[in-house]
């Protein structure tokens, strides 16, 4: 069993890290290909709705947004009539067959009722009109996720309406995950997939149609890609259309030893382990020789560290084997963004196997991870770009800039399940060790008195 942190005067965020529900329904949304929203709110949410197109990548020209634009006196006297009058316009602009009109904070203070709003102008325009109501009261950006999906079960249409489709899944969720290129574990698993025999019925959401939408039903099974947000639209899914969940109680496929044990769950339940038993021995191969090719000394170089993770469940959980059994460090702090029952499950029994009892610390804010950090001594820490600006303040040498929002230059889409993406997080640790520990202390200065005359002219020695 893990030993649970205990912050003091910690009642309210004092440095929140994880954004709003707005942002969170709005990473869903953005998901979904052919769609227009309408943002009942002032014109900075516009601002966070960006955020979700930002994470699928997804320019400027491609996005069909209109915003109330709400101003104080709207507060006060009301703006139900500017949303209507936005609606109309939005629907004659845009010209998409669904629009999803969110409300933000400021509907939520004023009490405005979308989906009455919604109902009333639903005969004046073409667009099938989706009510969410986001506002930022209402949680954080994971459970923003978990409403953005809940909006989407009405449009799943009943099994009986549709014909199933055999060895085909969907994969819920892949954009929760703080890998800053996401979309390459996204191809990864439809890779791994495909190598089986699986088709990917539908990416809950990632260039999403309405029509993958309501087919989802149709496939046999459910993979859930985050820790973090979806067991609720997991067990809808079950309990409405009889769709089981696949590899529910494990890790995500980060390292080595979580990559087989999620590849060999897939092949058993597919009746592919022939397949799954070559994926795994093609992929620990390839690990070991370019390792061995690359001259690199892994164990000896982070045997007996002691680190820290601040991350989310999705990638943190994961981590956690492969720190302690592929690399030997030692996981003295975890430090996780959300907080939710399944996660907080799985890692326990992570941390039972492999018998270690680190510091755990689910839906934590910025100041309690400064805070956490201070008071236990670590080596060095897995993060972000935060966690490494804190790592220098509190004078933590080595800190491993591998997660979202990252400093990184980022041109390529990286994996980081499976075996090319453990790869892919030994080479981001690596190169920061190696910084770290470059000396900081050089006195340039005595080479530029190398380059006076005099200097040279006396024959000294630099």
């Amino acid at each position: 069993m893990s030993e649970q942190l205990i912050f003091d005067n910690c009642s309210h965020s004092r440095d929140p890290i994880v954004g709003c529900t707005l942002e969170g329904v709005a990473n869903i949304i953005a998901g979904i290909k052919d769609i227009s929203i309408v943002i009942h709110s002032p014109q900075g949410c516009a601002a966070t709705v960006a955020l979700g197109f930002d994470n699928h990548e997804i320019d400027f020209t491609k996005r069909k947004v209109a915003c109330t634009r709400l101003f104080e006196t709207d507060i006060i006297l009301g703006a139900g009539q500017k949303l209507k009058d936005l609606i109309s316009q939005a629907d004659a602009t845009f010209q998409t067959k669904f629009m999803f009109v969110v409300g933000t904070c400021s509907a939520d203070i004023i009490g405005e009722d979308m989906e009455g709003i919604c109902r009333t102008m639903q005969p004046k325009v073409n667009a099938r009109l989706i009510p969410v109501m986001a506002g930022g009261f209402r949680g954080n950006s994971y459970e923003g996720m978990n409403l953005g999906l809940k909006a989407l079960l009405p449009f799943i249409k009943k099994p009986e309406e549709v014909e199933q489709a055999p060895r085909s899944v969907n994969l819920i969720a892949p954009q929760a995950s703080l890998n800053p290129t996401w979309r390459a574990d996204l191809a990864w698993v439809a890779g791994v997939l495909q190598a089986m025999g699986v088709s990917v019925q539908a990416a809950l959401t990632r260039e999403t149609s309405m029509h993958q939408l309501r087919h989802a039903s149709t496939a046999s099974a459910n993979i859930l890609m985050s820790h973090d947000v979806g067991a609720a639209f997991m067990a809808k899914m079950t309990s409405d259309f009889g769709i089981p969940q696949l590899v529910p109680d494990l890790p995500l496929p980060v390292g080595l030893k979580n990559t087989a044990r999620w590849l060999t769950a897939l092949g058993e339940h597919f009746g592919a382990q022939e397949v799954a038993r070559q994926l795994i021995a093609e992929g620990e191969d390839g690990v070991v020789d370019i390792l061995r090719r690359r001259g690199l000394m892994i164990i000896p170089r982070y045997r007996n560290c002691r680190v820290a993770v601040s991350a989310d469940a999705t990638i943190g959980t994961g981590l956690v084997r492969m720190l302690f059994e592929e690399l030997e460090m030692i996981p003295e702090l975890l430090l996780f963004r959300s907080d939710n029952p399944e996660a907080r499950r799985i890692l326990e029994a992570e941390l039972d196997d492999l018998g270690i009892k680190p510091k755990v610390a689910f839906g934590i804010d910025g100041y309690q991870i400064k805070k956490a950090l201070s008071e236990h001594k670590v080596d060095a820490i897995f993060g972000s770009a935060w966690e490494t600006y804190l790592a220098e303040e509190l004078g933590i040498r080595i800190a491993f800039d591998v997660l979202s929002p990252t400093n990184r230059d980022v041109y390529l889409d990286r994996a980081y399940f499976g075996y090319e993406g453990m790869l892919n997080i030994l080479e981001k640790i690596g190169n920061d060790w190696e910084v770290a520990l470059r000396s900081k202390e050089i006195r340039w200065d005595q080479y530029d008195e190398a380059q006076r005359p005099d200097f040279v002219q006396s024959g000294a020695n630099p």
